[in-house]
């Protein structure tokens, strides 16, 4: 049997000023837009935004769902076609609203990358791999 992961679930305390963050300042489109649950059109995995009351509901009040959250719980990666292209959508991102964690840096690992905030202070990372590393 084979398991492939279909979507990611963000969870948000606001979910309007959250999906309007990946809306608006990442760029995805949405295909879903209610109250308590927005999803994006996304190719390869679905991506998408529900309410932490909904799912408290779903869970029959799972506590995991109802308690604040502390600290980070997951990063979405941000690839692009180069460098260059990480310091231009950053810039972007940032002056839309996204909060700026580091600055683009070449990491040991072959790639430039930084790391920003959305609204809900998810920390993410937007990166290129770097052409000599080829």
């Amino acid at each position: 049997m084979k398991v492939q992961l279909e979507g990611i679930t963000l969870l948000a305390n606001d979910v309007a000023a959250l999906a309007s963050f990946y809306r608006d300042v990442i760029g995805f489109k949405t295909v879903v837009e209610e109250d308590d649950y927005v999803e994006f059109v996304n190719e390869g995995i679905r991506l998408a935004i529900c309410s932490k009351p909904l799912m408290a509901d779903n869970t029959n009040q799972h506590y995991s769902f109802i308690e604040e959250r502390k600290g980070q719980a997951f990063e979405l990666n941000f690839e692009c076609d180069s460098p260059e292209e990480v310091y231009r959508l950053l810039g972007d991102w940032i002056e839309k609203g996204a909060a700026a964690i580091t600055e683009p840096t070449v990491k040991s690992w072959g790639h430039t990358t930084a790391f920003f905030a959305d609204p809900e202070g998810n920390i993410h990372s937007i990166f290129a791999a770097n052409p000599s590393n080829f």
